[in-house]
């Protein structure tokens, strides 16, 4: 059966990186190969699906975190960074540190990927660490949730955006109930999660070379206007590019431009060449300087990105295996709540394969044919998919390996806190929506 394969599977994998402390990058692409023969792929086809998985997730990712971790060294080492985070405390006081990092990355989540989002504003996160004295999960994990709620609930989000257009849903509409469902939920778990016992009980260090560890005077740091231009910049550029996509009702020249330079590798590369000269010659630093933290910072990103091309050859030999195939065959006669059934096969494709985006997908063509007869509205039947993909975010998630390898966590510790904040998100989401559509049946929407 193939689910028992990708149990076994993940139960190996967990027992090679925690009892025989074998690296992760490793540990991965040994597993893959194991699941694949089992699956009964070619043996001569097997390092092609590995290939193919390693160069589809770095292809995606390695341009943004890595451009995105240069900017941020970059900020980090004039003291930018730590200008922000001072502005923060200001406002906000060490005591609402975590709605600070809440309401932040709900702003900037909203139109920007979770992992852009996360590398743009993680050096801000461990700077206030640092700057308070709190620990990294406190100040860092109410960052990612926030993020991962916005990045999986809504438009223009890739996977939201996909059911969408399958459902023909309005996007707007999908944004906008979709604000009343993530906010609350997101919030909600994002300032309860980090006081849960077993999370405090946890305290990894922040990982070294991904943020300065100087302390800077007042006078030594660059202003505060230039420090939020920066930072802000790529938000812009991605922001603007996604609203005049989604308002766009013709194509063209400028259209393609905007585009172009609101895509995310080509925003933060403008954003990079904007910081080295912002923090670099126009504060007195030499371009030396700067090309010293630019280094360090890839130096430091090196393992990271190898562990998620891992992750992405292990799900991309679930995917090659058939592993969606059998559960959208198994659960295509099912008769249930067309909502409930489209949240829980999001939810088992993303536990059995790791990618969201996969899940809402297949999801979605499954539950196309009822959504006619239903009477469910479009626009929840993709908050109801696209809350689903979030669940259970594990060993076969490449955006798990992202966030243990900054959180500086263990397998079992990443587990404990990422998997349980994604499952409970995704439970509070199918509430929401369930909720929504009774609303909007009442008032007669």
């Amino acid at each position: 059966m193939p689910l028992v394969v990708v149990g076994i599977s993940v139960s190996i994998l967990l027992l090679l990186m925690t009892r025989l402390r074998l690296n992760g990058f490793a540990a991965l692409l040994l597993v893959a190969v194991g699941v694949a023969v089992v699956r009964g792929i070619p043996l001569e086809k097997i390092p092609d699906v590995l290939s193919e998985g390693i160069g589809g997730q770095i292809g995606d990712t390695m341009l943004t975190i890595g451009l995105g971790a240069m900017v941020g060294r970059v900020m980090g080492d004039s003291g930018a960074a730590q200008r922000i985070a001072q502005r923060l405390l200001d406002a906000f006081g060490p005591r609402w540190v975590q709605v600070a990092m809440v309401v932040t990355s709900m702003l900037i989540g909203v139109t920007m990927f979770y992992e852009v989002a996360f590398i743009i504003i993680v050096p801000i996160a461990f700077t206030l660490v640092r700057v308070t004295g709190a620990k990294l999960l406190w100040v860092g994990l109410p960052m990612s949730i926030a993020l991962s709620t916005m990045h999986s609930f809504l438009p223009p989000h890739p996977g939201p955006t996909a059911v969408a257009t399958t459902f023909h849903a309005s996007i707007g509409l999908t944004l906008f109930y979709g604000l009343f469902i993530a906010v609350p939920a997101g919030a909600l778990i994002a300032l309860a999660w980090p006081r849960l016992p077993f999370i405090r009980a946890m305290d990894p260090a922040i990982p070294k070379g991904l943020v300065s560890e100087r302390e800077f005077t007042d006078e030594d740091m660059p202003g505060l206007g230039w420090s939020l231009f920066v930072a802000f910049f790529p938000v812009v550029l991605i922001a603007g590019a996604a609203v005049t996509d989604m308002a766009a009702s013709s194509d063209g020249p400028l259209l393609h431009l905007i585009a172009f330079i609101g895509s995310a590798p080509i925003a933060l590369l403008l954003t990079l060449i904007l910081a080295m000269w912002a923090f670099g010659p126009r504060i007195g630093r030499s371009l030396t300087d700067v090309s010293g933290s630019c280094t360090s910072a890839a130096q430091a990103m090196a393992m990271i990105l190898l562990v998620i091309g891992a992750g992405g050859a292990f799900k991309n030999v679930l995917v090659e295996g058939g592993i969606s195939d059998y559960i959208k065959d198994v659960t295509a006669d099912w008769s249930i709540s067309p909502l409930v059934l489209a949240w829980f096969i999001a939810v088992i494709l993303r536990v059995a394969l790791g990618s969201a985006t996969v899940a809402v997908v297949t999801a979605s063509g499954v539950v196309l044919p009822l959504l006619a007869g239903s009477g469910a509205h479009a626009e929840m039947m993709v908050l109801a998919v696209s809350c689903g993909s979030i669940a259970f975010s594990h060993v076969n998630d490449p955006g798990f390996w992202l966030f243990k390898e900054y959180f500086n966590l263990s397998v079992i510790e990443a587990i404990k806190v990422r998997t349980t904040y994604t499952t409970v998100l995704a439970v509070l989401g199918l509430i929401g929506v369930l909720a929504a559509e009774r609303s909007l049946d009442i008032l007669g929407l």
